[in-house]
């Protein structure tokens, strides 16, 4: 099982930005899907963007596209997401995830490992 450590998060103001880093060990990272969720406060925990083993495909929820991007260095076994134009409805604790399964698809995303997320505060 990957082991998942996330950072990058902080305060910034609407219109900011923000990379994510999440770096991993103790798996076979260049095989595994990986993902960034999201929870606000109250609200439920949410796909925000997945990339799959290789770097070639991505997937998106609708609010942040165009503004965010995930891409991955498994030379370094590590995923980023890069977030721009953020807006306060960004504020949440982002989590990065891994996938249970080797070479799966990133839509939807089968957790297999959590981090422990970093906050992310977006003011107005």
């Amino acid at each position: 099982q990957v082991q998942l450590v996330e950072s990058g998060g902080g305060l910034v103001q609407a219109g900011g930005s923000l990379r994510l880093s999440c770096a991993a060990s103790g798996g076979k990272f260049s095989g595994y899907s990986m993902a960034w969720f999201r929870q606000a406060p109250g609200k439920e925990r949410e796909l925000v963007a997945s990339i799959n083993w290789s770097g070639g495909n991505t997937y998106y929820t609708d609010s942040v596209k165009g503004r965010f991007t995930i891409f991955r260095d498994n030379a370094k076994n590590s995923v980023y997401l890069q977030m721009n134009s953020l807006k306060p409805g960004d504020t949440a604790v982002y989590y990065c995830a891994a996938d249970g399964t080797l070479y799966s698809s990133i839509y939807p995303f089968q957790v297999g490992s959590w981090g422990r997320g970093t906050q992310v505060t977006v003011s107005s």
